[in-house]
């Protein structure tokens, strides 16, 4: 009996060893095949990426390249301050101090350099001056800048670059520019540069969500004014607006070159991209809305992709073909597509557009007015700087709708010249943030176009809202009575 209790012993040790071995190799085999999978799907996603970029290249002339290609790090910047070389400043990510930062900002904003003034000549009062609104994007500014070189008439117009952020990478990017004159100036009030304190976070501001009774019993900063959902200030929200505030006061009335200037004034992004013909576009709309539409105050030359369909139903029509195939897929988990069938017909009628009232959501990229249009708008300071959104474009609806005694109206070119490429942003984060898939796809979008821009003439089509506006209710951020005394600060009647 003893040997066969030790017979049975040994077999079920055996079998021991044996099961614990599989369960080893079939970890070991799992992990490579996880691992096998991992390395090719990032081969593929490096392959993916090369060939975007190879295809963005191959569609950009030769000459142009040098603005999307970043120079070595042990490159020096040549341009100074005045524009002059011999600044021998390394543009590879400086360790400036903040009192660097804010003596560099002053010199450029008190010395007022423009570039290029001299091969191109001084700023007409036809000529379009174009607003450039740049955080620290550089590579959607890279394709920014490369749109902006193939315009059609780009060498009569100011750039004028809007910094937030100090970079000397930056910085020599935009001083390279050469095809036409360019000036730029740095918001001072900026959360690089004032960290620690109002407007960057203090750190005694109340925290986003405490309540307002705890709020006054800590005696944190504005613990008295919550906004209106109930949310204390966060600084990263209220930069934009405090930005594009401060740059359209400052071009409109501060900078020599543009203060007494009457013509068109374009607002761009560092993620926006523009067709070739969008100043042609823009003073044939200037010229159309003297002749035809005295009401029109402002001029619209972008949309939002979703506007338009460019992506079509292709996510859930994916998403379903998948899961007919027995995938096991959800819509949320296909990349967007674009549908360019649906593009060919926006372009076929280029010469339309719409006269419509300004909506804020929909006609606030690659947006133009002049300056009597801007006297309207400073002129309502109070409803901007006061209303209780972190908005700018939601600020100037709520000016439209409750200060104005004419509402905003918009001509809205039905093809759109301005795009948007930006992936990421205030609202939104992504793991790729320099993905250059959308880029890719407006190139293709304005390939396919090229034959239907420049239109000779424009045809109005008016649309009037089935609904009534309602008065809106702010998206909050904006509650912080700091907030509103630096905004009003920085206006400029």
């Amino acid at each position: 009996m003893s040997s066969g209790r030790g017979l049975i012993g040994r077999r079920r040790g055996g079998n021991t060893w044996l099961r614990t071995g599989l369960i080893i190799f079939l970890i070991i085999f799992i992990s490579l095949q996880i691992n096998f999978l991992s390395y090719r799907g990032s081969n593929d996603s490096n392959s993916e990426v090369n060939d975007s970029n190879a295809a963005i290249l191959s569609m950009v002339p030769a000459v142009l390249h040098k603005f999307l290609t970043p120079r070595p790090k042990n490159m020096t910047n040549n341009s100074g301050l005045n524009g002059t070389a011999g600044a021998n400043v390394a543009y590879s990510k400086m360790t400036l101090n903040i009192s660097d930062i804010k003596r560099n900002i002053a010199q450029y904003n008190l010395q007022q350099t423009v570039y290029n003034e001299e091969t191109f000549g001084p700023l007409q009062n036809d000529s379009v001056v174009i607003v450039i609104q740049i955080h620290d994007r550089i590579t959607y500014l890279r394709h920014l800048i490369v749109s902006l070189a193939q315009a059609r008439g780009i060498s009569q117009a100011l750039l004028v670059f809007s910094h937030d952020y100090y970079d000397e990478e930056i910085n020599n990017l935009v001083q390279s520019v050469d095809f036409c004159k360019v000036i730029q100036i740095f918001y001072p009030y900026s959360i690089q540069t004032h960290p620690h304190e109002f407007p960057g976070e203090d750190p005694n501001d109340c925290p986003r969500d405490i309540k307002r009774e705890q709020a006054l019993i800590k005696k944190c900063n504005n613990a008295l004014y919550p906004d209106l959902y109930g949310h204390y200030r966060e600084a990263k929200f209220t930069q934009t607006k405090h930005h594009w505030w401060w740059k359209a006061n400052r071009v409109f009335n501060q900078l020599e070159i543009t203060r007494n200037h009457t013509g068109l004034v374009v607002f761009l992004e560092e993620d926006h991209y523009v067709a070739e013909d969008f100043i042609y576009i823009l003073k044939l709309m200037e010229k159309t809305c003297k002749e035809s539409c005295k009401h029109c105050n402002i001029l619209s030359l972008g949309t939002y992709l979703k506007t338009f369909n460019y992506y079509g139903d292709a996510k859930k029509k994916e998403a379903l073909r998948a899961i007919k195939q027995q995938s096991i897929i959800s819509a949320g988990q296909v990349h967007p597509s674009w549908t360019f069938q649906v593009l060919p017909s926006l372009y076929q009628h280029s010469q339309k557009v719409e006269i419509t009232p300004w909506i804020s959501s929909k006609h606030n990229m690659g947006m133009a007015f002049n300056r009597s249009t801007w006297m309207d708008i400073v002129g309502c300071a109070d409803y901007f700087c006061k209303y209780d959104d972190y908005n700018w474009d939601w600020s100037l609806q709520h000016i439209s709708q409750n200060c104005l005694k004419h509402k905003f109206h918009a001509m809205v070119v039905r093809g759109p010249r301005v795009f948007h490429i930006g992936e990421c942003g205030v609202h939104h984060k992504k793991n790729n943030c320099e993905s250059t898939a959308v880029i890719s796809k407006v190139q293709q979008v304005l390939n396919t176009a090229k034959r239907h821009l420049y239109p000779s003439y424009l045809t109005l089509t008016y649309t009037t809202l089935l609904k009534k506006t309602k008065l809106r209710k702010g998206n909050g951020g904006w509650g912080d009575r700091r907030d509103h005394k630096l905004c009003m600060s920085m206006t400029l009647r």
